[in-house]
């Protein structure tokens, strides 16, 4: 039986428009069908904050300069996102399976993700989507919509929204009946479509699931070997871009607890990297978490580079 995988990509993945997406989907997709090669059923989880925030915005501009177009709910937006980022990744992790002559299907699973609507998230806006802004720019799109920015790791100002804990992954049995099946599933994109449960069934609403907390509930929920993240660094490192900056190859949980204490790990980048893995290894009995770059995540689960999580 093939180990499992569960895969978070991050926005180093996808680009920022879907002109550029289709070429950097490419790598990803070599990435992927790399990994498939190597023995694993893969399950894919993807960031979508730049393309959440530019379709939200493009129907908010049309709405605004003409009546015609209708205002676009945000839950509505994310769902949006998941299909096009998932489109582009099917379409070429397909084709790379067929350039290697490997029958595998691959198939995009529009996932809703149930959150606590008592969750304080609610209360204190902090996940950022979209793209980022001068300070100028942001103050006076925040006076006209209302919206709240902040400044986000040094490269401008970004909006954010709420962004409660993933409490349940609505189709994780049609997920899991996908996979056992040998089919390589994107799902959980974007973190999800936040949805909270109410008489009815579930209603979206107006949040971003991190998605990197997303994919750990999605790696425990499918009894996954390992947990992914694939980002921009091959290693996690303590002092990050001072003299003394040090590359980690492993951390305990003991030891991250430690870092996170410390402060080395920035709030909109690595930070919930590193407390997705400690959530998912804490909750397994040999669970491992892997961080480490889309270029060298092969390499990485020979050993030979990344920093793994354990406990």
């Amino acid at each position: 039986m093939n180990k499992r995988l569960v895969i978070a990509l991050g926005g180093n993945a996808l680009g920022n428009t879907p002109k550029e997406q289709l070429e950097l989907v490419k790598k990803t997709a070599s990435t992927i069908v790399d990994l498939v090669e190597e023995g694993y059923d893969v399950v894919v989880g993807h960031g979508n904050g730049p393309q959440v925030g530019m379709v939200n915005l493009a129907f908010e501009n049309s709405h605004n300069n003409n009546g015609g177009t209708p205002e676009m709910p945000f839950p509505e937006c994310g769902a949006m996102t998941q299909g096009y980022i998932g489109y582009h990744l099917q379409q070429s992790i397909g084709r790379e399976l067929r350039l290697r002559g490997i029958s595998r299907s691959v198939a995009t699973i529009i996932t809703q993700v149930e959150v606590d609507r008592k969750d304080k998230a609610f209360e204190n806006p902090t996940k950022p989507i979209g793209s980022f802004y001068s300070k100028e720019d942001a103050d006076n799109i925040a006076v006209e919509t209302g919206y709240t920015f902040v400044e986000d790791a040094g490269r401008g100002y970004r909006r954010v929204v709420p962004s409660p804990k993933p409490v349940s992954i609505v189709e994780i049995e049609t997920v899991e009946k996908l996979v056992s099946q040998g089919c390589i599933v994107i799902t959980v994109g974007g973190g999800g479509i936040p949805v909270i449960r109410s008489e009815d069934y579930f209603e979206g609403v107006a949040a971003v699931i991190d998605k990197d907390r997303a994919s750990a509930k999605l790696a425990l929920d499918l009894k996954a070997d390992m947990l992914v993240i694939l980002t921009a660094v091959d290693k996690v490192s303590i002092n990050f871009n001072k003299p003394d900056q040090k590359d980690l190859d492993e951390m305990s949980l003991a030891q991250a607890a430690k870092y996170i204490e410390e402060g080395h790990f920035a709030k909109g980048s690595m930070l919930p990297k590193v407390e997705s893995c400690i959530e998912y290894v804490k909750a397994t009995e040999n669970g491992k978490a892997l961080i480490t770059s889309l270029e060298k995540a092969k390499e990485a689960l020979q050993g030979k580079t990344g920093t793994i999580i354990h406990k």
